[in-house]
């Protein structure tokens, strides 16, 4: 039996990728039942990859308004390119039919149409919205929240990210190539650390940034349409919080040699955690019992059945999106206020790194 028809509206690689999640939760009652994109390599290849899954055949459109005009879905996932979410958005939240919605990250790449979509959303409380900054959910970051809040550390104090990888992937029509488009690296890629940051900060809001990025390695060389692309690979942003806790990311986007994809440490007066992606493993231990004290704890995973592209936080985040649906919707786990906030933060950091100076985060609020 169907209990919750989806419609994914962008159907590239993170398109694609939310197809095979729900494909892991068709035992619960799911079912992918239309696509929209106006790519038609990108519904070719989403086409193959559902025949290969046994999915019943999709309805396709060409155009998110066609889809939500179809009366076929119960709920949507928003993986389209970032510069398209507000428009997709405004037309889910305007639309007569209510759908609830797991939106990308970012929300959206400007702080005014966050608020915007915020503001249209309150309207609609038949509808939940739940944006996808799923690195909540990774198994180690999982614990290290848990240690978190469970006192073991004390209060916290500082929180440290430092992201190691490969370069950005290749999107369709290198879309995300350029800052108008993705919103910028530090809005792109780390509207994670930063939501991560606030979480850990206890929920405090972000009082002012400062960072210091470039372009010095990857995309220099690359020129698509006569323009060179402008997003930089590498930056430090120190975010001050109004409850005195600080937070820094430390990104390297030509680190491919690295052990671990995403180091994160919190200290509290009384204790450190770790945690380390793809290791799998926290660690945690307290001042008074210094070094010979901390426990290692490797994190199971048995409960995620697709491991995908970001180490089976997708899957556990549908698990959560799919569970609210079937309970009848309500507040989402991620809502709009911690989408916006992550923004915030990532674009205060942008006008940073271009004004080398610190922002005060109501200037990226009023961006």
């Amino acid at each position: 039996d169907v209990a919750v028809r989806y419609g994914i509206i962008g159907v590239g690689m993170m398109g694609r990728e939310h197809l095979v999640n729900l494909h892991h939760l068709r035992s619960e009652g799911v079912s992918v039942v239309a696509v929209a994109d106006p790519h038609p390599p990108s519904l070719e290849q989403t086409l193959a990859l559902a025949r290969s899954l046994n999915w019943p055949p999709l309805q396709v459109f060409s155009n998110h308004v066609e889809l939500l005009n179809s009366d076929s879905c119960d709920a949507l996932v928003v993986s389209s390119p970032n510069m398209t979410h507000y428009e997709i958005l405004m037309d889910v939240i305007r639309h007569e039919r209510p759908h609830h919605v797991l939106v990308e990250k970012p929300l959206c790449t400007t702080v005014a149409d966050c608020q915007k979509v915020i503001d249209a959303a309150k309207r609609r409380t038949d509808m939940m919205i739940q944006v996808g900054l799923e690195y909540r959910y990774m198994p180690p970051v999982a614990k290290l929240i848990d240690v978190v809040n469970g006192g073991n550390l004390g209060t916290v104090k500082m929180v440290a990210i430092r992201e190691h990888r490969f370069p950005f992937l290749v999107k369709v029509n290198n879309w995300n190539r350029f800052n108008c488009n993705s919103g910028g690296t530090l809005v792109e890629k780390c509207c994670h650390f930063f939501d991560l940051m606030k979480l850990f900060a206890g929920g405090a809001d972000p009082l002012r940034v400062m960072a210091s990025g470039a372009i010095d390695v990857n995309h220099r060389d690359e020129v698509y349409d006569g323009k060179v692309p402008d997003i930089i690979d590498n930056a430090y942003v120190v975010v001050e919080f109004e409850n005195g806790v600080r937070g820094m990311l430390d990104l390297c986007m030509f680190a491919e040699g690295s052990r671990n994809e995403q180091e994160i440490c919190v200290v509290g007066d009384a204790g450190k955690g770790e945690a380390f992606v793809p290791e799998n493993v926290v660690r945690w231990g307290s001042r008074s019992g210094g070094r010979d004290g901390i426990v290692q704890f490797q994190c199971d995973s048995s409960s995620i059945r697709y491991q995908g592209l970001h180490h089976g936080s997708s899957f556990l985040e549908h698990v959560e999106f799919l569970g609210r649906i079937l309970r009848g919707g309500g507040d989402p786990a991620v809502g709009l206020v911690d989408g916006l906030m992550s923004v915030a933060m990532g674009v205060a950091a942008q006008i940073s790194i271009e004004e080398a100076r610190f922002v005060d985060i109501r200037e990226a609020m009023e961006e």
